[in-house]
This record gives structure tokens, C-alpha cells and sequence, in this order.
């Protein structure tokens, strides 16, 4: 259990704790829980309380025993009974349900609206019939005294199903080309829908004709969204809450045709649902970024939970502050709000063990895994691990063991811890050493330009050109923005591509101003060299003149007088020129890439031509070297050729300064000295070989003739 504090009201979140990768399997996942401490501590109010993918919307039955919860996938439908804080039944569908009533106290009737035109009625033992409905619907409502059941989709006509009769009643037409939601009060029965043209259209079941309309788009001329309505909710017979498209938040009194009151979101999403608690007239409203809670009569707000995932629905049990999200997740969430009214009877045990919790906020997502870029993973040297179960690929980076990421840290910059110590150790002596020399407007060591543009418009607040003029917060005395003015890591950074584009924007002050911060720097650096040199007071003055302070009080002034048109036409001229910078600086980078991609390619066809030669001089050689090698096997080492081969071959390197080097040994010379005198050789021999075969071939031809 996990609570957050929101205007001093407790939110305790009943379902947080260390989450699990998702892409874990179950077995894994169940041994990773056990083996740590905080999941110990969790509390789960009820066990499985959760869906095989999306949860798409909850709703709690009229006698608060049963909490029944849609979702996918496979589509199906799951009911949990308080009573066992456990999962009493789980049934399946052909299709996603888009929404569903309860029509019974407890879950033996249910209807179901489903995306493909489908509408299941189901008792307690399953299924009980199924029927479709000509156009496709967005949101249904049962009207109990009629006995009929209100279908509103994408279609002017308001569908009637009796359920008593089993059979399809006259339709009612609408003016608006497309309803969106629907609702009916349970006191005096009135039917409201809500269409797309941003127009509410009340209907009577008694006497079944149109009653009044009403126009809420006419109420928000300034949304930037059409304000269609998008949910409807009563409160009491008299007081009702309208949901729209862009946003916003209408509460009506139904006598009259002006809002009570009008809440924006400012999340600029549709409201999802509505709900009141008319115990401490507070109002729910949901989109897809979070729950707020506010109060109904001044619209100030309570209490607020902001989303993970997205909220897709939300319940509320009646007179009590607990309350059940749906949300594009595996999880259901639960959540307490004390403030809201006391814990259900059947966990009555939450109110004594929120005493006891201490307040803590879940701040990471996966505590043993940590996010990194690609950038970064190059960086670690680990980028041989991508396609390995010991990365995992996420958006734009990958999620690695936090065990193994600061190991890799450690290897590739060991000095880190260190130079970080030293520089909390530098920083923490900067604060408490105390200047001797106090001066009034005393800049800050980092960004000053900017500080002293901060303190002239804090200084001059009709310069600024601002609505009503409004007082301009003051960045130096905020806390938040007090690490900007003290630690060098946030240097503005003017040669950076990105603030020469911008700079004609961020410096629009006039040239008085920029004097004035010359001279307000070139004071302050007086003032330092005063309190470490002790010079006179003439020196300074010496100095001061040097720097050319008094030269530039006439100039400032004489450039205050100029107009605007000046000013506009010099901006403009700055803006061209930073772009031609720019744009020459980006041109010059793109020339010398392609210069060295074409010496590249030049590169490579070398690289290819001195490849085809080796092969050439290596078949040659091939048959130089049969005849060499027999000679050479029975010679002693010393009158072997090699000795002639070293001496006479020239070696050379082959490629570029990084890698992939080749040697080129050429052979031709010293083998063509060699094959000359070996082919001296065996001309010498084969003429003695002659002179020794035509005696020998003689006498046997003399010995023929004799016998």
C-alpha cells in the first residue's frame, strides 16, 4: 500500500508496489515477488484483481456485493465477490464489450453492448439470449418503470427494447445526426442524450415526446475541440453533470438553461465518466490522463490521480471513499480516499491500517531495470547484447538489469564517483564560504547575462510586454530554478546549432540593455579584482575607464531613443544572417561528408585493383615455386634462396590507418634472377647428357650388327 498526499488529503493506492516486467513469465514473475521485501508488505484487497490484457470499464452492483469488470482478450467478463475479496465467476465473448448495465441488485441480470452491433442478455447461469440492433451503439441506459432498455449510437433514433415484451418499440427521432451518451434519472424518469452537435435532448417515456433542448456547445465559444457531449450523469432529480469532447465539465440545474458552473480539465481530453458524492459535494470526472476530484460549488480542486497507462473507466461505491479504475493495463487499480468517507464494511480493516502507513510515493516504473538509449548502450559497450534476453527493446531504447548496468559503468569510467564527490565536496564549501566583499545585485557565477535580463524586467515591469501587466515571477528567488544560476552544468551553451537558431528570439532586448549588461558584468568583475588585490580606489577608476564604462552611459541613451521600426528591421536582419550561418555551416558539413565518402569509394576500387594484382603475382609464383622447392629441400640452410628472397623483396602496406591492412610482398625480381641461372644450369646439364647418350646409342647399334 502506497499513499500520496494531494492539498493535504491522502490517496491510498491499494494495488501499488514494485511492478514486474511485463514480458517475464508467470513463474518467474511469482519468484521474483517472493524474493522481495516490499512485496511482503503489499496488500491485495482482492485476489486475481486484474485482466489477461485491458480492463475497458467497471461498475459495482446496486447491493455492493458484486464488483464486475469487462475486458480483453480473449473478451470476457469477471466477477469478483467483497463478501470472499475473491473471483466468484469468469465468462467469455464473441466480441469487445463497448458498455453494460446491471438491471438486478446483484449479477443474476446483466446486458451487455458489444462492438459488432451485438447485444448479449445474460442471468446468472450464463447467456440467456442475443439480439442485434441495426446501427452500431456507443452507450445504453435501463429505464426501470417502462421496463425498456435505451440504445443510442450512430444513428438519430433512440432504439427502445422492451424487456417485458421481448420486442422492439417506435423509435425515437432526434434532430442530431449522432448520439453519444445517454442517462435517466431514477426519481422522475427523464431520458437525456447527448449528441455530437453539442446539444442535450430531454425525452419523456410517459407520453414519449421531446421535451426541451439544450444547447452546451453555445456555453464554451473558447474550446479549441468542438465540445460534443461525450457522458451525462444525474445527480439528484434536479442537478446534472454533462462531459464533453474538449474537455470540459458542465453542472446544470435542468430549470435552467445556464451552467451552475463550468470545469476544464486542461488536458484537453474527453470526459469518460461522471460521478458525485453527495455526502461531501464533491464531483469525479475522468478522462484519459487522470481522476479529479473538486468540489461542486467552487470547482476547486480536491484531489487528483494522475494515470500510468490510460483510464478507460471508473466506479465509485456509494457513501464511502474507496473507488475502482479500469485502465489500459493488466491491473485494476483500487484506491482509498479517507476523505471521502469511511472504508465498506467488508474491509472495514483499511481505516485502522491507514493510521499506521507512513507517507511514500512510487516514483520508477521497473525499480531493477534501468531505461537506456542506443547512444548510451554504445557508450557501455554493450551493444554485442542487443537481440539477448539480457536487453529488452523498448520505444526508442532498451531496459537492462540495473546490476549489470553499473558494472559496465564501472568498467568504462571508473573515475566517476569520484569526480561527482569532489564536486559536492566543491559545492558544498562554495555555500557555506561567505564573499567578504557584499555587494547589492551581487550576479551569479553562472548564466549572468540571463540573470541580469531577469532582474531589468523585474526592475522595469512595464517593458515587458505582457497582458494587464502582470508581475513576472521572479526565476532568481525560485527554488526550482535556483541550480541554473549555481552549477556550471547548465551553462548556456552559445555555439550549440540550437541557440543560433533561436538566439534573434531569446535575446530580444534592445541595445541599451545588452550595454547595460556589459556593464553591470565588467562592475562585478571590478568589484572581485577590489577584494583580492586591495588596489586604491584611483586604480579602480583607472580601470573602470579602460573598460569604457562612462563612453557607453551616452550611447545606451541615444539607442533607448530609437523606435520600434528600427528595432523590428534589425531583427529581421539578425534572423537572415543566423540562418545563412547556419545553413553555410550545415552545407560545409554535407561537402565534406560527401568528400570523404567519395574518397572512401576511391578507396575501395584500389583496394579491389591491388587484390586482382596479388592473385596474378601469386599464380605466377605458384609455378616458379615447384621447380625452386626441390632444390631448396636437399641444399643446406645456408645456401638456400630465402636468404637472396629477404634481401631482394619489397614489402609494402596496403589500406587504410584503421584496420583492414594488407602487406604486398612482391617476389617477380628476385625469382627472375633465379629462374635465369636455373635455366643456365639445366642447359649445361642436358648438353652433357647428350654428349653421353650418342656414344652409349653407338655401341649398341654396333652390337646389333655383330650378332
Amino acid at each position: 500500500m502506497f499513499v500520496n498526499e494531494v492539498n493535504d488529503i491522502k490517496i491510498y493506492n491499494l494495488s501499488a508496489g514494485k511492478s514486474v516486467p511485463e514480458w517475464l513469465t508467470d513463474r518467474r514473475r511469482r519468484s521474483q515477488l517472493m524474493k522481495k521485501v516490499d512485496s511482503r508488505r503489499q496488500i491485495e484487497l482482492i485476489q486475481d484483481f486484474d485482466m489477461p490484457g485491458v480492463c475497458t470499464s467497471i461498475r459495482m452492483s446496486p447491493d455492493q456485493q458484486f464488483i464486475l469488470a469487462t475486458g480483453t482478450y480473449k473478451p470476457r467478463l469477471k466477477c469478483f465477490e467483497v463478501r470472499n475479496l475473491s473471483i466468484k465467476f469468469e465468462r467469455c465473448f464473441d466480441s469487445e464489450v463497448t458498455t453494460f448495465e446491471i438491471i438486478s441488485d446483484d449479477y443474476s441480470k446483466l446486458i451487455f453492448l458489444q462492438c459488432d452491433r451485438y447485444l448479449e442478455i445474460h442471468s446468472a447461469a450464463g447467456r440467456h439470449y442475443r439480439l442485434r440492433i441495426p446501427r452500431f451503439g456507443r452507450d445504453m441506459k435501463y429505464h426501470q418503470p417502462s421496463c425498456d432498455l435505451f440504445i443510442v449510437g450512430t444513428t438519430k433514433e433512440i432504439y427502445r427494447l422492451n424487456l417485458e415484451r421481448g420486442q422492439f418499440l417506435q423509435s425515437y427521432e432526434s434532430d442530431a445526426s449522432t448520439l453519444n451518451a445517454c442517462d435517466a434519472s431514477t426519481e422522475h424518469g427523464l431520458l437525456v442524450v447527448g449528441s455530437k452537435e453539442g446539444t442535450i435532448e430531454a425525452w419523456d417515456p410517459r407520453c414519449r415526446t421531446r421535451c426541451a433542448v439544450l444547447d452546451v456547445a453555445i456555453k464554451l465559444p473558447g474550446a479549441k475541440a468542438f465540445p460534443s457531449i461525450s457522458t451525462l450523469k444525474f445527480k439528484n432529480g434536479l442537478n446534472m453533470g454533462v462531459g464533453t469532447q474538449s474537455g470540459h465539465v458542465l453542472l446544470y440545474d435542468i430549470r435552467s438553461r445556464e451552467p451552475l458552473l463550468i470545469k476544464d480539465h486542461l488536458n484537453k481530453l474527453p470526459i469518460k465518466r461522471l460521478a458525485f458524492n453527495a455526502n461531501h459535494n464533491a464531483v469525479y470526472s475522468l478522462d484519459d490522463a487522470m481522476l479529479k476530484l473538486w468540489d461542486e460549488s467552487t470547482g476547486k480542486q480536491i484531489a487528483y490521480i494522475e494515470a500510468r497507462t490510460t483510464f478507460n473507466d471508473f466506479c465509485t461505491i456509494p457513501g464511502t471513499g474507496l473507488l475502482f479504475l479500469a485502465q489500459e493495463d493488466v491491473k485494476m487499480l483500487t484506491y482509498y480516499v479517507p476523505a471521502m468517507g469511511m472504508a465498506p464494511k467488508w474491509c472495514s480493516f483499511l481505516d485502522n491500517l491507514t493510521e499506521e502507513i507512513e507517507s511514500e510515493v512510487v516514483e520508477h516504473v521497473y525499480d531493477d531495470y534501468q531505461f537506456i538509449t542506443q547512444k548510451e548502450l554504445e557508450e557501455l559497450g554493450l551493444e554485442h547484447l542487443i537481440g539477448s534476453n539480457l536487453l529488452k527493446a523498448y520505444m526508442h531504447g532498451y531496459f537492462v538489469d540495473v546490476r549489470l548496468y553499473n558494472k559496465a559503468k564501472a568498467i568504462v569510467d571508473p573515475f566517476a564517483f569520484e569526480r561527482f564527490r569532489k564536486e559536492k565536496v566543491r559545492q558544498e564549501i562554495e555555500n557555506e564560504r561567505k564573499p567578504r566583499l557584499q555587494l547589492a545585485g551581487k550576479l551569479p557565477n553562472v548564466n549572468q547575462e540571463l540573470a541580469l535580463k531577469i532582474i531589468e524586467e523585474q526592475s522595469n515591469p512595464s517593458s515587458s510586454k505582457l497582458r494587464d501587466n502582470k508581475q513576472l515571477p521572479n526565476l532568481l528567488e525560485d527554488n526550482r530554478f535556483k541550480v541554473m544560476f549555481e552549477n556550471s552544468d547548465y551553462t548556456i551553451d552559445k555555439n550549440a546549432e540550437e541557440y543560433k537558431m533561436l538566439a534573434p528570439v531569446l535575446n530580444r532586448l534592445e541595445k541599451s540593455k545588452l550595454k547595460e549588461i556589459k556593464k553591470r558584468i565588467e562592475i562585478n568583475r571590478v568589484a572581485e579584482l577590489q577584494e583580492e588585490e586591495n588596489e586604491q580606489r584611483e586604480e579602480i577608476n583607472n580601470d573602470e575607464d579602460l573598460f569604457g564604462l562612462d563612453n557607453d552611459k551616452d550611447d545606451s541613451d541615444s539607442e533607448t531613443a530609437s523606435s520600434d521600426d528600427e528595432f523590428n528591421k534589425e531583427f529581421t536582419k539578425e534572423m537572415k544572417k543566423v540562418y545563412k550561418d547556419v545553413k553555410k555551416q550545415k552545407q560545409q558539413e554535407q561537402e565534406e561528408l560527401e568528400e570523404h565518402l567519395n574518397g572512401s569509394e576511391e578507396q575501395q576500387i584500389s583496394d579491389t585493383k591491388r587484390r586482382k594484382e596479388l592473385k596474378m603475382i601469386s599464380l605466377q609464383s605458384a609455378t616458379e615455386m615447384n621447380y625452386i622447392n626441390r632444390g631448396m629441400m636437399k641444399a643446406p640452410l645456408q645456401d638456400r634462396i630465402l636468404k637472396e628472397e629477404a634481401k631482394n623483396a619489397q614489402i609494402q602496406l596496403v589500406g587504410r590507418s584503421l584496420g583492414n591492412r594488407q602487406m604486398k610482398f612482391d617476389m617477380r625480381k628476385p625469382l627472375s634472377k633465379i629462374m635465369k641461372k636455373r635455366e643456365q644450369q639445366m642447359k649445361v646439364h642436358r648438353e652433357e647428357r647428350k654428349k653421353l647418350i650418342r656414344p652409349i646409342k653407338s655401341l649398341k647399334l654396333k652390337k646389333a650388327n655383330y650378332k
